[in-house]
């Protein structure tokens, strides 16, 4: 085992053993090798099934990452192009003053669609079209361009949209094609979960009082009408068959490494294989809106479809990375400088809670320099 290995999967460890975690996963890249694959702890309290590096953890909001590396696959091959409005591929999207509105705005949730159908259910996320038409003929709440907002969920439905219309393939499709397929992860990364793989899914669980935390915050907050209290963050919607089977290209199902090869192979090559040009890196990394989010209230700054920085941290601590971080407390990220790709997955929904990730980040740190 190697010093870095063992480092990390003490940290895994512990977390488990000190019973802050259920069950844990960390996988790290360098220069396009993998260095880490470590696991500990159980799937769920139930079975006491081990975790190991094949298990599948919904990881939230880090799916993201995989849908904004599509885009930025099918832009280095000619298929879309960011400043293209988005209505040239989907007409129905001019509604309302969006005529002009652009994949890049979408990417860097400046595009002002962050709410979702205020009555949507969990089965309700499955139907796409649906889904799709609500936010087409949705009023933006500001110009598009002029302010950004966290889209936690529309944001995979506008990009997963136009890569339809663009490729004549759902985007999970798309995925397997351009991405997970050339990386040999064709079992590692998914939005909707095959039948086939469900017993690889380990179940989520809320900490203690989080549904009381969740009830006492005001009806009328922005995220919930971007997140409706209906598919508000909770583990019993999170463990359904039904919704891990969705393709809702806002989240996704993923190993640690496999999350982790994606993003070793947005900097670099890993086995030949590279995903993207230095050129469209540089690009891709760089940030594209800074301002306070209007959902949350905070200040954010995002690249091209990720956090600028490491996932939750001051982006001006490490301004060679970006990522995606789940609010479960998952998050992935590649420092460019270093070539080095970090992947946290948890089954313990500990909002706002990224501590883990950040601990296995700091052993990293220390064996890279």
């Amino acid at each position: 085992m190697s010093d870095i290995q063992a480092k990390v999967q003490q940290v895994l460890d512990e977390a488990v053993a000190s019973g802050a975690e259920r069950g844990v996963q960390a996988a790290v890249y360098q220069n396009g090798k993998l260095v880490v694959d470590a696991a500990a702890g159980v799937t769920d309290a139930e079975s006491n099934t081990p975790v190991t590096p094949d298990t599948l953890f919904f990881a939230t909001s880090t799916g993201k990452g995989l849908t904004s590396t599509i885009v930025h696959v099918l832009a280095e091959r000619g298929v879309l192009d960011y400043d293209e409005p988005i209505a040239k591929s989907w007409p129905e999207f001019a509604a309302h003053g969006k005529e002009n509105a652009t994949l890049r705005q979408a990417l860097s949730h400046t595009i002002g669609l962050p709410e979702m159908p205020g009555d949507i259910t969990p089965e309700g996320l499955a139907d796409w079209d649906a889904v799709c038409s609500f936010i087409a003929d949705s009023e933006p709440w500001w110009t598009p361009g002029t302010k950004t907002g966290y889209h936690a969920l529309s944001f995979g439905y506008i990009i997963g949209e136009v890569v339809r219309r663009k490729t004549g393939k759902p985007i999970d499709e798309v995925l397997d094609e351009v991405v997970a397929g050339p990386l040999g992860i064709s079992k590692e990364v998914f939005f909707g979960v095959p039948e086939s793989e469900l017993g690889r899914v380990a179940k989520l669980e809320d900490v203690e009082g989080a549904a009381e935390a969740l009830a006492s915050m005001p009806a009328d907050m922005p995220l919930f009408k971007a997140v409706p209290l209906g598919v508000a963050p909770q583990a019993d919607i999170y463990n359904r068959p039904g919704y891990l089977k969705a393709n809702v290209p806002g989240g996704g199902t993923m190993t640690a490494r496999g999350v982790a090869r994606v993003f070793a192979a947005l900097a670099g090559e890993v086995d030949g294989v590279r995903l993207i040009s230095d050129e469209r890196l540089h690009e891709v990394a760089k940030p594209a809106a800074t301002d306070e989010d209007q959902i949350f209230g905070f200040p954010a700054t995002k690249t091209l479809g990720y956090d600028f920085g490491m996932p939750f941290k001051n982006a001006a601590e490490t301004p060679n990375e970006f990522g995606a971080g789940g609010l479960n407390g998952s998050a992935a990220s590649i420092d460019i400088a270093t070539g080095t790709a970090i992947a946290v997955n948890k089954n313990r929904i500990t909002m706002g809670d990224y501590s883990l990730f950040e601990k296995v980040a700091e052993v990293v740190r220390e064996h890279v320099s």
